[in-house]
């Protein structure tokens, strides 16, 4: 692959991922909070019944679920795929430049002395 390709296939990776990034984050309604439910995750009670049932390791393995469940929704869905997109451009073009790293079949044998 040439330096070229390489170069407009990441621009438009990049254009694609953040075009649908806004398209998300222009489309998606912000989070609305319902006061009647809540999160059970602030309620004392809550957190004391999980805290009984699996100690401290049971409320932060709760906390880290609805934070990670929180990323794919809502306007927080756009953030998350503009960040993927950013980390998958440069992934892409390092491959994409060294394509002899992983492919070791590939690779020529080196050439006998003489």
């Amino acid at each position: 692959m040439t330096p070229r390709t390489i170069n407009r296939l990441t621009a438009l990776l990049l254009a694609a991922g953040l075009g649908a990034a806004l398209a998300i984050y222009v489309t998606r309604e912000p989070d609305v909070f319902d006061p009647f439910i809540g999160n059970p995750l602030h309620t004392k009670k809550h957190l004391h019944e999980l805290r009984l049932i699996g100690g401290h390791a049971n409320v932060a393995l709760a906390e880290f679920q609805a934070w990670f469940s929180s990323l794919w929704q809502g306007r927080q869905l756009a953030t998350t795929v503009a960040v993927l997109t950013l980390l998958a451009a440069p992934v892409f073009r390092f491959v994409a430049r060294h394509p002899d790293l992983f492919n070791p079949d590939s690779a020529e044998p080196p050439a006998p002395e003489k």
